[in-house]
């Protein structure tokens, strides 16, 4: 497998890239019309004379998503209704047409804003499906109509880090589908906004594939180039009103997209990392009977785990209510979310553990896997890829969690491990993986022990760690 190894390793995370995976975390604001009718996707049709949020508050939002520990925000300023939360100059149906603010109002502006002041990354969605234009459907007309949108929102309001695009498309008012032109949408993003991350629709970063936060068991950010074109298939791509689709787990046949034996005959391979995706209530939009139905903390930790912990990002959507403020049951949990994140990853064990590696190169001993970053870390020499990392503490310690980083600047390398800890006099194994990434979080359950053995058991070439954390 030599040389398969030495190729995937070729395949490294571009700056924009890597930085967004360091967000981790991050929400989506879905709001718009349907807000107002009470609907999850809107024909284009509505009258933006019911869009009138008169308590909007996007300092309320923005405080919120960061008290849950999120690094950003990506607004929904153009849905499938092609109603704009901006007053764009090239259509009419936009909140410039609204009671909101007399007119007068930019909520893309407010909520740009609202993220700078507070620290926090923004982010943009537009459809690419616009129901409400005439020229959808005619080919280069709507496009040139889109490509102007799109520099509406990528010149006036600051720095964005990514633009979401899902792949809904339906028939316009011809009775013709738009083939998107996406090639001329991306040279767009990238002389506008050259740091941002092109998401779903796009060759930056992939979508898990459901919108119920299921995961894979092995994420991998290297595989076949042909995955950037999956979510440009409609019927792949987000349906409506379909709860089957919506809650759907990832199924056998897409388990793994990254394994040598996946890769082996691939001819092109890109650095393509996973996001996941899903909403804290069961719509996307605000409705009022789901009030009572958000999302249990348990759960949504489990997908944070899985998703932060396994190697993707987590987009969680928070709609704001018709007032324009997140609801009060909304707002509750995502406290609760920071709250037990703090609590659970606040002090690192580390700080009071001896370490040993029974091999690495010169310069990258396992000391280095105490800092958090790229420019320290640790690696075996050059051939070995496997290796022993002992933990030990001169009293018993109580541990829930292990975080595993690697330096995924030198590409994604472990392929297989396993964790030990001495319970009783005994080493017993507590878990086994096979990938680590950008962040692998492995929940130990309160196991009291003074050793931990991990064994690196095969990577693909010398094996990376960037960071570790007992907690």
């Amino acid at each position: 497998m030599k040389e398969i190894d030495n190729r995937l390793v070729q395949i490294v995370p571009s700056e924009r890239q890597l930085n967004h995976q360091k967000l981790q975390f991050y929400s989506f604001v879905h709001f718009t019309l349907n807000t107002f009718t009470d609907k999850e996707w809107g024909d284009g049709t509505e009258e933006p004379a019911i869009f009138n949020p008169e308590k909007l508050d996007a300092k309320q939002w923005v405080d919120s998503i960061k008290a849950a520990g999120m690094k950003g925000l990506i607004l929904t300023c153009k849905h499938h209704d092609g109603f704009c939360l901006w007053p764009s100059n090239y259509t009419e149906h936009t909140v410039a047409a609204s009671p909101y603010k007399e007119g007068k109002g930019d909520i893309v502006k407010e909520v740009s804003k609202a993220c700078s002041d507070a620290g926090i990354a923004f982010g943009v969605y537009l459809s690419p499906w616009d129901r409400n234009n005439k020229s959808y459907g005619q080919g280069k007309e709507y496009d040139d109509f889109f490509i102007h949108q799109l520099e509406e929102l990528l010149t006036n309001y600051g720095e964005v880090f990514t633009v979401w695009f899902d792949g809904a498309c339906g028939e316009g008012p011809n009775g013709k589908k738009q083939i998107y032109d996406w090639d001329r949408y991306y040279e767009v993003i990238r002389r506008l906004q050259p740091g941002a991350c092109i998401s779903v629709c796009g060759p930056d970063v992939r979508w898990c594939g459901n919108e119920a936060g299921d995961t894979r068991a092995s994420e991998w950010s290297v595989v076949p180039m042909r995955t950037r074109d999956t979510e440009k298939i409609a019927e792949n791509s987000q349906q409506q009103d379909d709860d089957c689709f919506r809650e759907r787990n990832i199924s056998a046949h897409d388990a793994d997209l990254g394994s040598r034996e996946i890769l082996d005959k691939e001819k092109e391979l890109i650095w393509y990392p996973a996001e996941v995706n899903t909403s804290i209530r069961p719509g996307w939009f605000y409705h009022e009977y789901e009030d009572d139905k958000v999302k249990p903390l348990s759960k949504l930790i489990h997908i944070y785990n899985n998703s932060v912990g396994g190697n993707a990002t987590f987009l969680l959507n928070i709609p704001p209510t018709k007032e324009g403020l997140f609801h009060e049951n909304d707002v509750k949990r995502l406290h609760e979310i920071g709250a037990y994140l703090k609590q659970a990853y606040g002090k690192n064990l580390m700080d009071l553990a001896e370490l040993k590696a029974d091999s690495f190169m010169p310069g990258f001993d396992i000391e280095n896997v105490r800092t958090d970053d790229y420019d320290t870390y640790f690696r075996t020499n050059d051939g070995v890829t496997d290796c022993m990392i002992h933990l030990m503490w001169r009293e018993k310690v109580e541990v829930n969690h292990l975080v595993l980083k690697e330096n995924i600047r030198l590409s994604q390398r472990i392929e297989k491990f396993e964790v030990q800890s001495l319970i009783d006099g005994n080493y017993n194994t507590i878990y086994e993986g096979t990938v680590v990434g950008h962040k692998k979080i492995i929940p130990l359950e309160n196991i009291s022990t003074s050793e931990i053995i991990i064994r690196i058991l095969d990577a693909r070439v010398a094996p990376t760690l960037s960071f570790l954390g007992v907690y």
